[in-house]
């Protein structure tokens, strides 16, 4: 009982069953790797079926398939202009992953893949990554005018690079916080003020009960805020991804 009220436990990562020993290391499938196998399903499901037929007067889930392409496509026009498009599967990908994993986390007694630091740092590291070797590799050596900001003054011109040296360095941490830290403390509040009705009921019969509306009309107004909270947190990681590509494309512009 204090477990199914403890707003922590429902982040707890189990263990399902055994993948692979490698030396001392032991490979497991997790609950949290299940969730993300079942966000693959789920988007591949919706995206093949939802275009399928392309029939000229689409289905409701063909409009939505549609919606979701054009809605990444035009983000990515509109940050990265159109040579960014080439990394429209990257940014796709991204946006419905996290999308699928954060309104998955919704569902009662779901995981909530996102509200791990481990899982948000991964993708942000791989954007980084990306952003670095694709820059590299187009623009070599000038890739670095990035941190070279044109106009500045050369008295302040050390100090201006190593802020902007720090703040390409420290991107992967504000980028995976961020999605990070929002669904966590939704998730928590949610477990809280859900812990409420049941402690009450429990304590006060029919008056606790009658108490626990309050803290229910609570628990529908943050499920729906939540709702939103998980579209939105998709969206910034997105099109912060779209940004450092943008820096990648046209490094000192």
């Amino acid at each position: 009982m204090a477990a199914a009220n403890d707003p922590i436990h429902q982040f707890q990562i189990i263990d399902l069953f055994p993948v692979a020993k490698i030396g001392s290391a032991n490979i497991v499938f997790t609950n949290s790797a299940a969730f993300m196998f079942l966000a693959v399903i789920v988007i591949t499901a919706f995206l093949v079926i939802g275009t399928s037929k392309r029939a000229l007067v689409p289905t409701r889930l063909q409009s939505a398939a549609e919606l979701a392409y054009e809605f990444v496509a035009t983000t990515v026009r509109s940050t990265a202009g159109s040579e960014g498009m080439r990394f429209f599967p990257f940014v796709f990908t991204i946006f419905m992953f996290i999308l699928t994993l954060n309104f998955i986390g919704l569902v009662p007694y779901a995981f909530t893949v996102t509200s791990h630091i481990i899982i948000t740092v991964a993708l942000a590291i791989t954007v980084f990554l990306t952003v670095l070797i694709y820059g590299l590799m187009r623009h070599g050596l000038h890739f670095f005018n990035l941190f070279v900001p044109k106009g500045v003054p050369v008295y302040i011109l050390p100090l201006i690079v190593f802020i902007e040296v720090l703040s390409f360095i420290s991107r992967p941490i504000s980028h995976s916080v961020r999605l990070f830290a929002n669904m966590l403390a939704g998730h928590i509040t949610l477990k809280v003020f859900a812990g409420f009705i049941v402690l009450m009921g429990g304590a006060l019969g029919a008056v606790g009960w009658a108490g626990g509306i309050l803290p229910f009309a609570m628990i529908v107004i943050l499920t729906a805020l939540e709702t939103l909270v998980a579209f939105l947190q998709a969206y910034v990681f997105a099109i912060l991804t779209c940004i450092y590509l943008n820096d990648a494309i046209h490094p000192g512009h």
